[in-house]
């Protein structure tokens, strides 16, 4: 990359794979060459899950009852799983497990998106060591995965077939086509769908080959996994208008008899569709002499209740109801209710009478959903908190959809797991395993440039956070020196480097420390405007206000570039107040909103994500948060400055984000220039500066309090 000033901080050349994974590579070679040299170790300590930053915190699993599968005949078909009434069974060694904790599994990694082939088999080998090293015993896919993937699990559940993982082989729908149509009927989305389905039997029973497309992987999949296939949920959290489109086109769709599932005649078109996919589904397994619960995905938002206190339209638009599909008797494995369902969202869980004299509305929701299908099984899919600094909504009980520590949101959802399996539901999973730099939030993707999403990783964007293994940023590790002066006040060192998340700043301050300090923070030098109240300085762009006694913080941006203008009108009355010409950073949480039944007028929410949390943020040190941006440890102040909050749309490729008339445009910034300022005083630091990247570096580590949720898996199995 040449040589540099020694002011400039770069971002690293990176190999096709990044240096985690050939960091990864290296370690289990060098482990798998001891087992093969007759090293002597436990199993514990042989564990591929070990490879896991943070994993080796955590105790190893106890030897428990086995949980090898124990497959039973029915009707001539071969079946590890099935609904008995309210029941999910999954037979096994030790007998009839009822309960299943599982997580959720993408198929991404840092710097890709869904379409890309980025998983490599050792990372699949140490996932699936450290799931059930966890206690779980199902990973949930969406999709077709990697032929890796079906290797991978074929080969870690021979070599462990006391404490194997199961799968739950999910089948989305194709594209979007059936929204733009507003038609699920349509030939093309139809035959799409079920040649997908189709093509899936084929993946998980090892018989599989095709090629590659824009929208699909491709390969040979020579593994079969049938032995611990736990079922099937197919379709996509579908759309409440697109589907109340296709209700009204398809009002005449003939009620469906088919040989494995049948509708009810209460079934809307939609669920007759689906009844059909999963009747198809059923006749392709039943040729292998298979049979597995087979269920669709539903969400909150088209859920079978009515919810007269939500106050968005959309969110009870729709109800699909799995009691309106309904297998014959020649599919013994059954079905169930599947559900992704959130402590947060939608909004009826705050308002709904028959949910807020509980206790928990959460929980009452599920025991409503519960009741609801009095013969089946009832599973939540997908639930879970994101441990990020933004937040995106706020929930009953202070579980929102952000602004959790690490340590906070596996606690809640631990929590979450343990309700579940005592209400008697079927099983939880928790999405999801790893955090998903792509995924963006209502309330942050109006910020960002959505082709390079995947380049950096937002503290602000909630949606990358919700995985239980952290995909820290890893670019950048070189330190640069910005100002080196004895005797400097109020710093005398300051350096800096850069990451996929953050701005890094190491300040050590002058014998006389100040009690309050301001970082500016200037990323575009055309910008400029009234200086922060207490220094002369006109061009920071963002600054950080400390109190270094208080241990307090606040981050604000200059009002030009304030994102919030890019959401619509949030009037003044809802803002924090600030100094002429800046701007708190905050998000917005959700809109002003009527309460449909009472009339009841919900005032807009917002966060102040600019409330900058003290502390340690090192997971290797006791009492670390992970949401903590700034610390002071005697003499030496460390900061770390999300990239949104010096308003960069891309810090990949220096785009700034500045709004012009409600719309997102971007100005390339030069580099950042620090200045700091105390008692009145202003002091020149010096400027950050790095290369565009296009291929960012993450490493893997588990999450601090991962270990609660191991604790919740153990003792809802029993074992």
């Amino acid at each position: 990359m040449g040589d540099f000033p020694s002011h400039v901080v770069s971002m690293p050349a990176r190999p096709r794979f990044g240096r985690t994974r050939a960091t990864a590579f290296a370690v289990f070679a060098g482990a798998l060459c001891l087992m093969l040299s007759g090293a002597t170790s436990s199993p514990a300590l042989r564990s591929p899950a070990l490879l896991i930053a943070g994993m080796r915190d955590i105790p190893s699993p106890p030897t428990g009852t086995p949980w090898r599968p124990a497959p039973v005949d029915a009707n001539g078909l071969s079946m590890v799983a099935g609904a008995d009434g309210r029941r999910f069974v999954l037979h096994t060694a030790a007998g009839e497990r009822s309960f299943l904790p599982g997580v959720d599994l993408g198929n991404t990694t840092p710097g890709h998106v869904p379409a890309d082939v980025s998983i490599s088999a050792a990372q699949y080998r140490a996932w699936f060591a450290a799931m059930t090293w966890l206690g779980i015993r199902v990973v949930r896919i969406y999709d077709i995965h990697p032929p890796a993937f079906y290797q991978q699990l074929l080969a870690y559940n021979q070599a462990n077939p006391d404490r194997p993982l199961y799968v739950m082989q999910g089948v989305s729908l194709v594209g979007d086509a059936y929204i733009k149509q507003g038609n699920l009927y349509d030939p093309q989305v139809t035959e799409a769908f079920r040649q997908e389905l189709k093509d899936a039997t084929q993946a998980v029973s090892g018989q599989l080959a095709r090629t590659s497309l824009p929208t699909r992987v491709g390969g040979e999949w020579t593994a079969d996994v049938t032995p611990w296939l736990a079922g099937w949920l197919i379709g996509s959290e579908l759309d409440p208008a697109a589907t109340a489109a296709s209700d009204r086109k398809n009002a005449k769709a003939k009620p469906v008899t088919g040989k494995y599932f049948r509708s009810t005649p209460e079934a809307t078109p939609t669920e007759r569709w689906l009844a059909n996919r999963m009747n198809d589904l059923a006749g392709y397994e039943a040729a292998r002499k298979l049979s597995q619960p087979i269920a669709f995905v539903n969400w909150a938002t088209t859920d079978p209740l009515r919810h007269p206190e939500e106050p968005l339209r959309q969110e009870d638009q729709i109800q699909l109801d799995a009691n309106h599909v309904r297998p014959t008797e020649h599919w013994p494995a059954g079905t169930f209710a599947s559900y992704h369902a959130y402590p947060y969202y939608p909004d009826f869980l705050r308002y709904e009478p028959g949910l807020q004299g509980s206790g928990d509305p959460y929980l009452a929701y599920l025991k409503a959903l519960r009741d609801h299908h009095r013969d089946m099984p009832t599973m939540i899919t997908e639930f879970g908190v994101p441990s990020s600094i933004g937040s995106a909504h706020n929930g009953p009980l202070e579980r929102d959809q952000g602004n959790h520590s690490e340590v906070e949101a596996t606690r809640m959802s631990a929590g979450l797991l343990r309700d579940m399996a005592a209400i008697g539901l079927a099983g939880g999973f928790l999405y999801e395993w790893a955090d998903e730099w792509y995924r963006y939030s209502w309330n942050t993707v109006a910020h960002q440039l959505p082709t390079r999403r995947q380049l950096w990783h937002d503290p602000l964007t909630n949606e990358q956070y919700f995985g239980l293994l952290a995909m820290d940023p890893a670019g950048g590790t070189d330190r640069s020196t910005l100002l080196d002066a004895d005797g400097g006040w109020p710093a005398t060192r300051v350096r800096a480097r850069v990451d996929e998340s953050y701005l890094h700043l190491e300040i050590k301050l002058g014998d006389s420390r100040p009690g309050s300090l301001m970082v500016g923070l200037d990323a575009l030098p055309s910008l400029t405007g009234t200086p922060m109240a207490g220094s002369a300085d006109h061009r920071p762009d963002a600054i950080f206000a400390l109190n270094l006694v208080g241990h307090t913080g606040q981050a604000y941006v200059r009002e030009q570039l304030d994102p919030l203008q890019l959401d619509g009108d949030v009037p003044d009355s809802a803002r924090a107040q600030a100094p002429d010409g800046w701007r708190p950073f905050e998000l917005l949480v959700n809109r002003p909103q009527t309460v449909p039944s009472t009339g009841a007028r919900m005032p807009i929410e917002m966060q102040n994500a600019g409330l900058l949390q003290y502390g340690g943020w090192d997971p290797a040190k006791g009492g670390a948060d992970s949401r903590a941006l700034w610390n002071l440890d005697d003499d030496t102040l460390t900061v770390r400055v999300p990239w949104a909050m010096m308003a960069f749309a891309d810090p990949s490729s220096h785009a700034v984000g500045v709004p012009r008339a409600g719309k997102l445009t971007t100005q390339r910034s030069p580099g950042v220039t620090v200045n700091l300022s105390a008692s009145g005083k202003d002091q020149e630091i010096g400027q950050v500066t790095w290369d565009d990247w296009n291929r960012p570096a993450a490493t893997e580590r588990i999450k601090q309090g991962a270990e609660q949720i191991r604790d919740a898996a153990l003792a809802v199995t029993s074992d």
